[in-house]
């Protein structure tokens, strides 16, 4: 009798992962380090609600290539976050998730060698252990989650999360991030739309019943409470950038017509650069003098950086350039500085204004 193939007609391999609580087992995270996600978890919440007058600052290169430089990057981040603790919360970003847009390399996780392999199984424990040694400095991590599968292997790692542009109107992201036990970033759509943002916010913020997996890597019904600790993240989009007060102002009104918090995040790189890092420090120049003047609703600024300023092809692992990015553009470790010391001066300046001493007597 003559079959017809129906199923996996494309298919050319299939190869079993671990299951994450096995992951989670070989590598797990420490009490101290736990304890640092907890708080930071918290914290984040409390910022977001205008209970904490700092301010969250996520910085790191726009995606870990290197494990090495970045751990490097995260010994130099966790002295200043330190000094700058009264003014900011800092928080390390380690994206091992890259969407891409058509091709190319797509992130630690999926290609930990850098050359095609993609061997997911190294890469989910290189990931994972990079993340415990970071939280091991003091410092949270931040990162964005792009498969659904990757949250069962990292997140109890993770102090905040992002969805990212070119996924914030997925219902599949929506319905993960609900479940998800951390402040989650949804960033305003790459068209420049804050109202997708804004569905998303209140779409996760609702309970979801979908299929996904189970710690022990099966396939499972998973119900979940919502989750209230979202938010927005400005980035621009390529009609230009959406960090200007005007654009702050409008887009907080829109949150609180949708019953939401009048907070916000603002990425001060991609759209919001002209995906130009060196145009980084003026939006946050910018940013800096307007929070230091008192405006409100800004809770957090995102940064891209890394240890060398600029980016380099990614071509052979052992010709690379160190501590430089291999996707978007980074500013240096010297502009880092210079930047978080800004923000943090920005948030002693509106401490010390007469419309926060007003609120605070």
């Amino acid at each position: 009798m003559h079959t017809v193939r129906t199923a996996n007609f494309r298919v050319t391999g299939v190869d079993p992962l671990p299951a994450p609580a096995r992951i989670r087992d070989e590598i797990p995270v420490p009490l101290a380090a736990q304890q640092v996600v907890d708080q930071t978890r918290h914290d984040i919440t409390t910022i977001n609600e205008g209970e904490d007058d700092r301010l969250v600052v996520v910085t790191g290169p726009c995606s870990v290539h290197d494990p090495d430089a970045a751990l490097a990057y995260a010994e130099r981040l966790a002295h200043l976050a330190q000094e700058v603790s009264d003014q900011l919360l800092v928080v390390m970003r380690v994206y091992v998730e890259k969407p891409r847009t058509r091709l190319g390399w797509k992130g630690l996780v999926s290609d930990p060698r850098l050359d095609g392999s993609h061997d997911i199984h190294s890469g989910l424990r290189l990931a994972r252990s990079l993340m415990v040694r970071i939280l091991d400095t003091g410092l949270p991590v931040g990162c964005e989650f792009l498969d659904p599968a990757i949250p069962r292997y990292l997140s109890d790692a993770v102090s905040w999360a992002s969805i990212g542009a070119r996924t914030v109107q997925s219902q599949v992201h929506r319905q993960f991030a609900s479940g998800l036990s951390m402040p989650v970033g949804l960033k305003n759509s790459t068209t420049g739309s804050v109202e997708d943002a804004i569905d998303a916010i209140v779409a996760a913020g609702s309970g979801h019943v979908f299929p996904g997996i189970d710690d022990d890597g099966a396939a499972a019904v998973l119900t979940t409470s919502g989750n209230p600790d979202c938010h927005i993240v400005l980035r621009g989009s390529s009609a230009g950038p959406n960090y200007g007060a005007v654009h702050v102002a409008k887009t907080l009104d829109l949150l609180e017509a949708a019953g939401l918090r009048r907070s916000l995040f603002i990425d001060a790189s991609h759209g919001n650069s002209g995906k130009d890092h060196n145009r980084q420090p003026q939006v946050v120049a910018d940013l800096a003098g307007r929070i230091g003047e008192g405006e409100s609703g800004i809770t957090g600024v995102m940064l891209e950086s890394f240890l060398a300023a600029g980016r380099q092809d990614l071509g052979r692992a052992d010709r690379l350039s160190y501590g430089q990015s291999v996707t978007d553009a980074c500013v240096g470790w010297g502009q880092t500085v210079h930047m978080i010391s800004e923000l943090a001066d920005a948030v002693a300046s509106r401490r010390s204004s007469p419309a926060h001493l007003s609120l605070v007597s």
